[in-house]
């Protein structure tokens, strides 16, 4: 028999074991803060941070079952080929990702987190991939369930709330977003539990809820940029992810999910923090060597360039890095002959080469990959 959405069972507060969960609230806000306070002395984040973004990405979609790297997605946006349609196609997928990541961030530059915001952004990630005939920025009109591929409704694992009944469910998830819980971080454990068992959209669901808990830190002062990354620990203990959501509606477990949840958020806090201060001290390490090797006053130019773009093809470097063709050819040589870029494709004809940053893609992954 199918776990159904429990009707009636949210908001949960004062159903919520709050002395079960104190314990993990203090070092988990701790985390977070330790966290936030790298990230605002960290020049440009957005830049430097850059592939953790794209990593983050590539997680969120993996949890859904689209498989892709991230050098696999870098290569691809630097002109490499791609000849299987299956990877091309999980590709976009994760390009998407991060489109509508960014759409969502320039609309909270102007609304509060709300329905619309979350209705363009799926709109966005739906666009031009395999789910784009899914009603890509409209709730679902007929009903959905979850289960092993091909299931019928009476053989799902879950069966999400009724189409007739989602847009009050969706306007009350709406207002519990700015309502004022005891605690942001159970409030956001909450919100994401709610939005995967309401299951709006017929596609999407799942990236859009993780997409959420950066924008909601955000938006609600936790953190000064969005830049949080929290697929990682999801991804690593999926059975475990998806069991504490199925438990909200099948054993009414809120308590069990927000325990899942704060830890989630103390770990990748921290494993955010290394990477974001292992990406601080390779650039500060990197300023003096791109320095002394170049000789250039475009060095910073270039290794701001090769810190957003560890995966990039010469001819763009070359139309769009804002220095002199011949002089960033030479530039990119000397980066090359010194061990700091790697090449990945050579050029032929009018077919730039491909070059990498190896250092910066192994902080990135947690690992020597590159």
């Amino acid at each position: 028999m199918p776990t159904h959405y429990h009707e009636g069972g949210f908001p949960p507060e004062k159903r919520l074991d709050w002395p079960a969960l104190v314990p993990l609230i203090g070092p988990a806000v701790a985390a977070v803060v330790r966290y936030d306070e790298t990230l605002s002395i960290i020049p440009n984040p957005r830049v430097l941070l850059s592939p953790l973004t794209t990593h983050e990405a590539v997680l969120s979609s993996r949890i859904e079952g689209i498989e892709a790297t991230i050098g696999a997605v870098l290569a691809f946006e630097a002109g490499r080929e791609v000849e299987s349609p299956e990877r091309r196609a999980n590709i976009h997928e994760v390009i998407n990702y991060r489109a509508a990541m960014w759409r969502a961030e320039q609309m909270l530059e102007e609304l509060p987190l709300c329905q619309r915001v979350v209705r363009d952004a799926h709109r966005v990630l739906l666009s031009g991939v395999r789910g784009e005939g899914k009603s890509p920025g409209e709730y679902r009109r007929i009903p959905n369930w979850i289960g092993s591929p091909g299931c019928t409704i009476a053989e799902a694992t879950f069966v999400p709330v009724g189409a007739d009944r989602l847009p009050d469910a969706m306007a009350a998830w709406e207002r519990y977003i700015h309502h004022e819980a005891p605690d942001r971080l159970v409030q956001l454990a909450v919100l994401h539990a709610e939005f995967e068992a309401l299951h709006p959209f017929l596609d999407g669901n799942g990236r859009l809820g993780r997409m959420l808990v950066p924008l909601f830190l955000w938006q609600r002062g936790l953190i000064s940029q969005p830049l949080f990354y929290i697929s990682a620990y999801f991804e690593a203990r999926r059975d475990a992810y998806y069991e504490g959501l199925l438990a909200v509606s099948r054993d009414d477990d809120w308590t069990g999910w927000c325990r899942f949840f704060l830890k989630a958020v103390q770990a990748q806090a921290e494993e955010n923090l290394a990477k974001a201060r292992g990406i601080l001290d390779l650039y500060d390490t990197m300023k003096r060597r791109v320095v002394d090797v170049t000789r250039s006053r475009y060095a910073i130019r270039t290794l701001d360039w090769i810190f957003e773009r560890p995966i990039f093809n010469s001819s763009v470097f070359a139309a769009e890095a804002g220095i002199p063709a011949s002089t960033a050819r030479r530039l990119l040589s000397m980066l090359c002959n010194d061990g700091i870029l790697r090449i990945g494709r050579p050029g032929s004809g009018r077919r730039g080469t491909i070059f990498l940053f190896p250092n910066l893609l192994n902080v990135t992954e947690g690992n020597d990959t590159f």
